[in-house]
């Protein structure tokens, strides 16, 4: 007995220093949020104020001294997304996660951004602001990486921490751009289809634009300014990838309190940590409350008392797809537009975790470099080439990006612009003198009217080429209009030289309800814009649903189905949490466009289509063209009528919501089918997913409202959340200490921080919180203080 009291107390004893000894561990993984830290090559002390939800309030009496505390701060909260962002474009995923990644890091390889910014590194000027600015943020990530708390991730995963450059700051940037392009969704897909099925297909597949949708207006002042494999390579990216966005200015003409109102929710996946590092910086010269890319120096959305500014995408075509001529005896040569040349070749090493290392070879033509044995999408034998504006063009984004966010007025702000090149921006502006704008900022170029970029093109036809870039100042914009807002929802802007610019726009369906709602008001304030970025009515399902209504036999309708049917024709095409018409619909369309679609295009293709643009645009479309080709069955004998598939989806619909939820339509609620996940990349470790994930949770609002809260259509039928507002930031002039704003999740990427997850439940209850810039209030707020002191 005593040996066994012996051993209990023993057994006891270690358990409890085991305890003892993982609660001090974790203390020192946690970020530092109060206390001294000594940084080398500061001008004065540096005070960083946090406040009650993790955000940092930098006082400096530098520039340079506060960028070195933005990196510091901004990698211990986020060092191991920066890690993830860095490794994208020069192909080091497989380092971290093992051969599951390999094709993901030979796309971005070939994608060539790894190159570009080697040969923009050559033409920076080092001794520029913005240079100086960006090795001052870059110090004080370094620094953190040498002294501070190794995140868990990189325990986990066996990585070693590295100093950081300039060249993955570039490289960044290089991944955003490329995130924001959809042709290499696209492209392909559309060659394929129009090779297997005919140009008569093309059609009907939302390819070319409607001029009756809703076009964003045109505006200048009088002034001086006159789909594959790709897909799946993408599946296994670990960071999210931007998908689209809302934004609005409204004009003083338009607002309560006579000044203006911005807002902005760009869109982009859900994960964990989410995308923006919300920082205030204040020095003597210079005040900004901005949101941060991780490993991006300058905010890519910010605000200050004189101006706000923000962005959505543009969706502009700016990546095209070239078919290639091999020379008929000598593979390494191929037929350029003015005679035979020889491929230019590179050859790439990929470390590979637990695995022998990849070498494989890059070729490349004058347009840019061959993806076959790249990416999978590109099938057979002829050679196919991307050309894309991003790696081609010079790059001055990193400048731009110090220019927008040092702004002192308008004139200075939209002379900075034209310094993006890629990727294509809708640029947001609202100031305190009453000034309301957008510009689309990207190089511009166009091809000969014949010429379909949405095509693979001909890399030896002399007409398949640009013909012209346009200067910035031909670029879509709208300044000051008469009508008292701006706005974009990434939809089709109004026309370029007398045409409409070719891209990959989202459907009208944000856009409509957008102006609908702004050109019913003449005094919004903060509070109705909070309410309209929430807004969940979409002002084009309910026409879509009369005219499929119109084609259902309701007498071969049984009881359930016509209580399902009652249910969708009163819908007012809104999204609560308790609809049960929200969910019948899109069932219905679920079943509709497979029943429609996946019979000529194939399991493989329909799967790329479900994740384009061109399928979003296409469902209103299509419920009108009862004469479209893609009505009929072709795995039938006989050809089927609209009425035909219309009627079995609707079936279809009804049935699955009987199986998964019931015979009671009362329990087919949206918010059984409509849910939220923010999964960490270690969270797809089962084990490990309640620790890193944030979520699940129910949530209000759908795809292509304007609280825009997207999925992918796919065989489970149910429809969880990939994608939607980033953040929600309404700012009001008359008013800017009350300005307002939300994360998915919570500041800190840390999961041992309380600021990991501390807003998830106010984003999904739509819930605001002040983004404070009185320095009493912040104080008032503050639960530490971090101090920056000099280490001579």
């Amino acid at each position: 007995m005593k040996l066994l009291k012996r051993i209990g107390i023993i057994s006891l004893v270690l358990l409890v220093g085991i305890a003892l000894f993982s609660f001090i561990y974790i203390q020192t993984l946690k970020p530092e949020y109060d206390g001294d830290i000594a940084m080398p090559g500061l001008s004065e002390e540096v005070r960083v104020v946090y406040d009650s939800y993790g955000i940092p309030h930098i006082y400096a009496a530098a520039e340079e001294d506060a960028f070195q505390a933005l990196g510091y701060v901004h990698a211990q909260d986020r060092l191991w997304q920066m890690e993830l962002l860095r490794r994208l474009a020069p192909g080091g995923l497989s380092e971290v996660f093992g051969p599951a990644t390999v094709s993901t890091d030979r796309f971005f390889l070939a994608l060539g951004i790894d190159d570009a910014t080697t040969r923009a590194l050559e033409e920076i000027d080092s001794t520029s602001v913005y240079v100086q600015l960006s090795n001052a943020y870059l110090k004080g990530i370094n620094q953190f990486i040498e002294e501070g708390p190794t995140p868990i991730e990189f325990i986990l995963t066996g990585i070693e921490k590295e100093p950081y450059s300039l060249r993955d700051i570039h490289n960044i940037l290089g991944y955003m751009a490329f995130s924001f392009a959809q042709a290499h969704k696209t492209d392909p897909l559309v060659s394929r289809l129009q090779a297997k099925l005919g140009p008569e297909y093309l059609e009907d597949l939302g390819i070319t634009v409607n001029p009756e949708t809703e076009l964003i207006k045109n505006h200048q002042e009088i002034s001086s300014m006159a789909v594959g494999a790709i897909r799946q390579a993408l599946e296994n990216l670990p960071v999210p990838l931007l998908e689209g966005s809302n934004s609005w200015v409204i004009a003083p003409s338009k607002t309560r309190n006579g000044q203006v109102i911005f807002a902005n929710d760009p869109h982009i996946g859900f994960a964990q940590p989410s995308v923006w590092y919300e920082a205030h910086i204040v020095t003597p010269e210079y005040e900004k409350y901005g949101y941060h890319l991780g490993g991006i120096p300058f905010p890519l959305l910010a605000h200050d008392r004189n101006l706000a500014y923000g962005m959505t995408m543009f969706e502009n075509d700016d990546l095209d797809f070239y078919r290639e001529t091999l020379h008929p005896e000598d593979s390494n040569r191929y037929k350029g537009r003015d005679g035979w040349k020889t491929f230019k070749t590179a050859i790439k090493t990929i470390k590979v975790k637990d695995s022998q290392d990849v070498e494989f070879t890059i070729r490349s033509t004058e347009r840019g470099p061959l993806l076959n044995g790249i990416a999978d999408q590109i099938p057979g034998k002829t050679p196919v080439s991307m050309s894309w504006i991003y790696t081609q063009g010079e790059n001055r984004v990193i400048e731009a990006l110090h220019g927008i966010s040092h702004a002192a007025n308008k004139e200075e702000f939209v002379a900075a612009l034209p310094k993006i090149h890629a990727p294509g921006l809708n640029i947001m502006y609202g100031d305190a003198s009453g000034n309301v704008a957008w510009w689309a900022t990207a190089k511009l170029y166009l091809y000969p009217d014949s010429v379909n970029s949405k095509m693979v093109l001909d890399g030896a036809n002399p007409s398949h080429k640009i013909i012209e870039y346009l200067d910035f100042s031909e670029n879509p914009q709208s300044v000051n209009p008469p009508w008292g807002y701006v706005y974009s929802a990434n939809n089709q802007p109004d026309s370029i030289k007398g045409t409409l610019y070719p891209g990959y726009y989202l459907p009208e369906n944000r856009a409509k309800r957008i102006v609908q709602l702004l050109e019913s008001k003449d005094d919004w304030d903060l509070s109705s814009v909070q309410d309209m970025i929430l807004d969940v009515t979409s002002a084009v399902n309910p026409g879509i649903v009369a005219e499929l209504v119109e084609s259902l036999d309701t007498e071969a309708l049984d009881d359930l189905e016509n209580r399902a049917l009652d249910r969708l024709v009163a819908w007012e095409g809104d999204y609560p949490l308790e609809s049960v018409a929200a969910s019948v619909y899109h069932r219905w369309v679920y079943y509709l466009v497979k029943d429609i679609f996946e019979d000529e295009m194939g399991e493989e293709l329909f799967k790329q289509y479900l994740g384009t643009h061109l399928f979003k645009r296409v469902i209103a479309e299509i419920s009108k063209n009862h004469e479209s080709h893609w009505w009929d069955n072709t795995d039938t004998e006989y050809p089927e009528q609209a009425g035909t598939i219309i009627q079995e989806s609707f079936k279809q619909a009804v049935s699955s919501l009987e199986e998964n939820f019931g015979e009671d339509p009362e329990e087919w609620v949206w918010e059984k089918l409509h849910t939220i996940e923010h999964g960490h990349p270690i969270g797809r470790e089962p084990r490990l997913r309640s620790f890193f994930n944030v979520g699940p949770f129910p949530i209000h609002g759908t795809r292509e409202v304007i609280n825009n809260l997207s999925f992918v259509y796919d065989a489970d039928s149910l429809f969880q959340v990939s994608s939607g507002p980033s953040t929600r930031r309404v700012i009001d002039f008359s008013d800017i200490d009350n300005s307002t704003s939300i994360l998915p999740t919570g500041q800190s990427g840390n999961p041992w921080s309380p600021h990991y997850d501390d807003q998830a439940l106010m984003f999904v209850n739509g819930k605001f919180r002040k983004m404070l810039m009185d320095e009493e209030a912040i104080e008032e707020s503050s639960t530490g203080v971090l101090r920056f002191v000099r280490d001579d």
